[in-house]
């Protein structure tokens, strides 16, 4: 029976993707067959395989993981065209072009939820664990009712999720506390613990901040994650500037040492052990 543990975020841009990146080498390296899986995404970058299409990073994850790279990691690809519009891919082909009101009411939490789940069984089939990882954050109340990406797939698939949250940006602590209170509480006991990304400096000045927000939530922080500079191509979320990615030979190569390099990073900052028992 496949394992599964679900990383979201308190925002876009708080570590997700690379922190999923991370574990699925972590994990492989470990000896288990791995996968990610994003149930939407929405990126202009993506990779294009033999008749399909999917996020440019669940591909990224998907070679972290020594898995192919398969339309069944991201079954949602939504290409932004401007004006609220949207390319909308399922299972790796073109779909059609949608606003996003006609997107939420009529396809999202109908065939869009569909898709994704049978995806991810499919997924299952063949993988001892999967990694999800959720889109933006899952305290955007605004959204909540359409939501695929977060905790409606977490709680379909009975995932595990951890947050994770960028200190570098400052208010870590308010952001999960903020996240916490946001989250609707039918999902609040999916939530095992937290990870705070991008740290600079000494890490025992945290430990006062750690010890009121396990109090105030009552769950533990997994690591803390230092400022790491890496060169694997980002998403292009909001404040970045990602990079186009040739698929050749030489690039897998470097693609695969920076991997390498963040998931050193990663498995000495986390409690790798504990994780796994999430994963049990």
């Amino acid at each position: 029976m496949v394992k599964s543990l679900m990383i979201q975020g308190t925002s876009s841009g708080a570590g997700k993707t690379i922190l999923v990146t991370a574990l699925c080498r972590i994990f492989s390296d470990l000896g288990y067959t791995v996968s990610p899986f994003k149930a939407q995404n929405m990126s202009n970058f993506s990779y294009v395989g033999k008749n399909f299409e999917i996020s440019r990073a669940q591909a990224i994850q998907a070679v972290a993981a020594r898995t192919s790279i398969t339309p069944l990691q991201n079954p949602i690809l939504l290409k932004p065209l401007g004006n609220y519009r949207s390319s909308v891919f399922v299972n790796g082909k073109f779909f059609k072009k949608m606003y996003a009101s006609n997107y939420y009411e009529n396809f999202v939490l109908k065939s869009g939820f569909k898709a994704a789940v049978e995806s991810f069984n499919k997924i299952a089939q063949s993988h001892e664990i999967i990694f999800l990882e959720g889109a933006g954050s899952p305290a955007e109340i605004n959204l909540q009712k359409f939501d695929i990406t977060n905790m409606k797939i977490a709680k379909k698939t009975k995932s595990p999720v951890l947050l994770i949250t960028d200190i570098e940006r400052g208010g870590a602590f308010a952001s999960i506390v903020g996240t916490m209170e946001l989250i609707e509480k039918k999902y609040l006991e999916l939530v095992k613990g937290f990870v705070i990304n991008k740290f600079r400096g000494d890490i025992e000045i945290l430990e006062p901040g750690y010890r009121k927000l396990q109090r105030k939530t009552g769950l533990p922080i997994f690591g803390t994650i230092p400022m790491t500079k890496f060169e694997i191509p980002d998403e292009d979320s909001i404040g970045t500037s990602p990079k186009n990615l040739n698929w050749n030979t030489s690039n897998l190569k470097k693609l695969d040492i920076e991997i390498n390099k963040i998931a050193k990073v990663v498995k000495s900052s986390l409690n790798i052990r504990k994780m796994e028992k999430l994963l049990k």
